[in-house]
């Protein structure tokens, strides 16, 4: 089944959520106009946004007011795109050029901020200060992450835990949000939107250490960028890590440099795909998939826990 079958009852009020996205980035400025809706037309799997409806559904659930939650952490999530866009001097981003590609950094980093702005002002239209305080809290471990990644570019001498740490920082604590922000702008019990958010949390583990082995497994037609292009901007993934322990792997890896040629690194990326490395990680995954089904198991049955188990697997078994 495909992804957008398994949610398809949402189908209504993810319409809503994609009118208010172009919405919110309306502006006069003509330019930031059209490379916000450059960025917005590429698409995505707005795995957040539906993750804050799903957990809506635990809770008082109205669309009307749950869409600003469900926007604001897309847009959050959007603006994080760009500035990695950035930071990796990526050109493509789902097939298509980024914004830093069709402009330049300038014009990425000014769209960035912008989109991240109106995610703010957005979040202004929920009452409940829980969810500013989970949000704020969610978007100052966002930036540590940001901050790690540039840090750690070409470092061969991290660890197992840098890594998860970094990629819980960027990935999981926003995926964590959207599910418990989705119940507690819902008003749903405490007890649901904590067991939610160690869910998401688990899920977004696993959902990036399965796109850190796609980097390297899929096609540049699936991907929508060309393959390897982690290693080849710095970044230490894990099947990296993994590879590493092996030490002619180790030493092939640690020459690759910002002048390292796309022939000199596609030698090294079969080499890892031929390791265990690859296999290692997907289990690791399946571990953090694991734990996020057993906090499933503790929510009320429902069309909405069926759904998040169903995505869930999606996430962690996903081809690109």
């Amino acid at each position: 089944m495909k992804l957008k079958m398994m949610y398809s009852f949402l189908n209504s009020d993810l319409q809503i959520i994609e009118n208010e996205l172009e919405e919110t980035i309306q502006t006069e400025r003509a330019l930031l106009q059209e490379a916000s809706l450059h960025l917005l037309q590429a698409g995505g799997k707005r795995i957040r946004p539906v993750f804050v409806l799903l957990a809506g559904k635990f809770g008082q659930y109205d669309i009307h007011k749950i869409k600003y939650v469900a926007v604001a952490l897309e847009l959050i999530h959007m603006a994080s795109l760009v500035h990695d866009d950035v930071i990796d001097d990526a050109e493509l981003r789902r097939g298509k050029p980024t914004i830093k590609a069709k402009w330049d950094n300038r014009i990425a980093m000014y769209t960035g901020d912008y989109i991240f702005a109106r995610s703010l002002e957005l979040m202004t239209m929920v009452e409940n200060i829980e969810a500013h305080q989970i949000l704020s809290n969610t978007i100052v471990e966002l930036s540590k992450g940001e901050i790690e990644q540039i840090r750690d570019k070409y470092n061969y001498d991290q660890n197992l835990r840098v890594y998860l740490r970094r990629i819980k920082r960027k990935t999981a604590l926003l995926i964590a949000a959207s599910c418990q922000l989705g119940a507690v702008s819902a008003n749903a019990p405490s007890q649901i939107h904590k067991s939610l958010f160690w869910f998401g949390y688990y899920v977004g583990m696993s959902f990036q250490i399965t796109d850190d082995i796609l980097d390297f497994t899929g096609t540049e037609e699936q991907l929508g960028k060309p393959a390897g292009g982690d290693l080849w901007q710095g970044n230490i993934t894990l099947p990296v890590l993994y590879a590493m322990e092996d030490f002619e792997l180790n030493r092939k890896i640690r020459t690759i440099n910002e002048n390292s040629t796309k022939e000199e690194i596609q030698g090294i990326i079969d080499s890892i795909k031929k390791s265990d490395a690859i296999e290692r990680s997907f289990q690791l995954s399946d571990r953090y998939l694991n734990k996020a089904f057993k906090e499933l198991e503790k929510l009320p049955n429902g069309i909405a826990k069926r759904t998040f188990n169903n995505v869930a697997k999606f996430i962690g078994k996903r081809k690109y």
